[in-house]
């Protein structure tokens, strides 16, 4: 407990001896009699002898039981300053000079008194004095609005180790060296250097950045500092900046140790980007405590500061300058081999099945951050515990991927017959240019059941990781997106609003071969989209209007031409598309095995939509009954009773 709190005790005391001050000098008198009652009482032997009282305002007695079951009770005449004297005198006559007196208490009325008034006013004074007393922590009268409202952690509290962070080896090795210069700094000292004062931990949202810093908190034995960038600022004027120092205040006295800075970009943003109001910027404040105080450091101070953002392109160039923080470290979204890694850590909470095959599964995995394969898991359990099973099966973690990058299924949407034969069609199309073009991912499953947005999807299963798109590969992807369209045109005579989202992600590619990688022989080597910084209004543009022109003539041939080739592909295997659309309106769902069987002309050999509907009937038909010397009678009907019509 803090020194300050002593006072506040004493005074919570004081209330409580008041209080029962009060109720005993109140309370305990029994029950109230009249002084003839009383003597008729003693005279006839019911009051217990030398159990009579004189007190300050009533005459007490103990009077003996009645009857079998029955206690003694107190009795009481009240008596004031005006009665006192004549009631002593006759109690005394009464009982022959055998009564008792307790002294009359000076300081028991006073007490009562002025006791409530001195304890209010002792209140006030000290909340006054303590809000002076946070008046150095830059919120003055306001309580401690100033004061760093950061968490301190242990390897204890976090229960988070360099065993539980995985597919991110190169940043746990740079972390490791940092954790190695707080417990030895003379070993590197030794030669002329210097401790880094800042390391800065940048990533796409979901990496595992936090996960990274609370595994620091667990494997090092110094104190470590946590508070988010949000938490600087307040409505209060100069109480981010107060908090900036308290934090570094506290943390120099408790060296070495760490400070981690989530969220950083919340204070640390480019100063005087964006329109400004005028008046004071609580931010631009804020960052500046941090630059000073970082700046301030010492070689001998060991403190580190850890920051990590998912937007280091917009922070202050001030912030990320060697000197403050001297290293930049990127958490990448993890490969194959780390996705591998990070599902066999989050595993080992759950019960698997011997059917699961990890590595598939973070193979149909790209671009997944270590927060969705985290929940890939999560989700499977749910699954499989919902199904009634004793373990997780590989069906169960393909429903979870599905569900956590497309939303859950809707199978009990009903759709109409028209609108069942359109989604089949454009489904149908993807899948048979994605297993014609030899360039595009491999087809992994093809269904028509509505998912989250989507009413139905095609699903790739990519061979390998991108570091970046080839041409091929683009061109063919493209051409994949097409196909949807051009299906559902030819199957059904109309086109509908369902290829919206192909239609967007065939723009981007095209937008972004001529505008950033200089896929056009047109227009050359040349980078014609501006910096994305996010920080702009108005859309930066550093050609021409002719250039202009020339930028949408490429992107529309490019367009063009991929939906021209879709078309003629698909016209070219048209029986193969329509075989594996009705495919689709029988089984809802195929596998890329079962999409090249039927592509190439087999039967599938699997029960039908209809089929499992009529066997769960069956099953469910057969549950109900309840057969006695095998005849099926209801105990409810009668003997005699006929049959129901129905």
């Amino acid at each position: 407990m803090q020194p300050s709190r002593g006072l506040f005790g004493l005074l919570t005391v004081l209330l409580l001896v008041l209080v029962a001050f009060a109720l005993l000098s109140s309370g305990g008198q029994g029950q109230r009699v009249q002084l003839a009652e009383f003597e008729t009482l003693y005279r006839n032997g019911d009051i217990r002898e030398n159990s009579v009282e004189i007190r300050e305002n009533a005459i007490m007695g103990i009077q003996r039981a009645q009857g079998e079951g029955e206690r003694d009770r107190q009795v009481s005449v009240p008596i004031n300053a005006a009665t006192r004297e004549e009631f002593a005198a006759r109690i005394v006559e009464l009982t022959g000079g055998k009564v008792s007196s307790r002294p009359t208490s000076q300081w028991m009325p006073v007490l009562l008194t002025f006791g409530p008034f001195l304890l209010i006013v002792l209140l006030i004074w000290y909340f006054i004095s303590r809000s002076l007393r946070s008046a150095g922590g830059g919120a003055g009268m306001l309580g401690s609005f100033g004061k760093s409202r950061h968490r301190t952690l242990s390897k204890e509290m976090t229960g988070v180790t360099f065993k539980d962070v995985a597919g991110i080896e190169e940043a746990k090795d740079e972390v490791s060296e940092i954790i190695e210069f707080l417990k030895n700094p003379k070993k590197f000292t030794r030669i002329g250097g210097r401790i880094p004062r800042g390391v800065l931990l940048t990533g796409d949202p979901g990496c595992g950045k936090t996960l990274l810093a609370k595994a620091i908190a667990g494997e090092a034995d110094v104190p470590f500092f946590s508070i988010s960038g949000s938490d600087f600022v307040e409505m209060f004027v100069g109480v981010g900046a107060s908090r900036v120092r308290d934090l570094f205040k506290q943390a120099k006295e408790s060296a070495p140790c760490i400070i981690f800075l989530d969220e950083i970009d919340a204070v640390g943003r480019r100063r005087g980007g964006g329109f400004s109001s005028g008046g004071h910027d609580e931010r631009e404040q804020t960052l500046n405590a941090i630059l000073v105080e970082m700046d301030g450091f010492g070689s001998a101070d060991g403190v580190i500061v850890i920051a990590a953002t998912n937007r280091p392109d917009v922070l202050d160039p001030a912030l990320i300058r060697p000197g403050r923080f001297d290293r930049q470290i990127a958490v990448p979204l993890p490969d194959v081999k780390g996705r591998l890694e990070i599902l066999k850590v989050h595993a080992k909470k759950v019960r698997l099945g011997p059917n699961v095959d990890m590595e598939r599964t973070a193979r149909g995995t790209p671009m997944f951050s270590g927060a969705d394969l985290a929940a890939i898991i999560n989700e499977a359990a749910i699954s499989a515990t919902l199904g009634n099973k004793e373990f997780i099966e590989q069906e169960d973690l393909e429903e979870a991927r599905d569900k956590v990058k497309f939303g859950r299924a809707k199978r009990s949407r009903v759709r109409e017959k028209d609108e069942n034969k359109l989604v089949a069609y454009h489904e149908a199309g993807h899948a048979v240019l994605q297993v014609l073009l030899p360039d595009s991912d491999p087809l992994h499953k093809v269904t028509i059941i509505p998912r989250g947005a989507a009413g139905g999807a095609t699903f790739s299963l990519p061979e390998k990781d991108r570091m970046g798109y080839g041409l091929k590969w683009l061109l063919a992807t493209m051409r994949v997106c097409c196909g949807g369209r051009i299906a559902e045109e030819k199957a059904m005579g109309d086109v509908s609003s369902g290829a919206s989202q192909d239609i967007s992600q065939v723009t981007q590619i095209a937008r972004a071969m001529i505008l950033e990688w200089g896929m056009s022989e047109k227009l050359g080597f040349v980078r014609y989209s501006g910096s994305d910084t996010k920080e702009a209004f108005v859309h930066e543009r550093d050609f021409s209007d002719g250039t202009a022109r020339i930028i949408d003539e490429e992107i529309r041939r490019i367009v063009d031409e991929a939906y021209a080739d879709a078309r003629r592909m698909l016209e070219e295997h048209w029986t193969q598309v329509a075989g594996v659309a009705e495919a689709l309106l029988r089984y809802e769902t195929l596998t890329a095995a079962e999409v090249e069987r039927v592509m190439a002309g087999q039967q599938l050999d699997k029960p039908t939509v209809a089929d499992l509907l009529k066997s769960e009937a069956d099953k469910v038909r057969s549950e109900r009954k309840t057969p006695r010397d095998g005849h099926d009678e209801s105990p409810d009907t009668p003997p005699g009773a006929l049959p129901s019509p129905a």
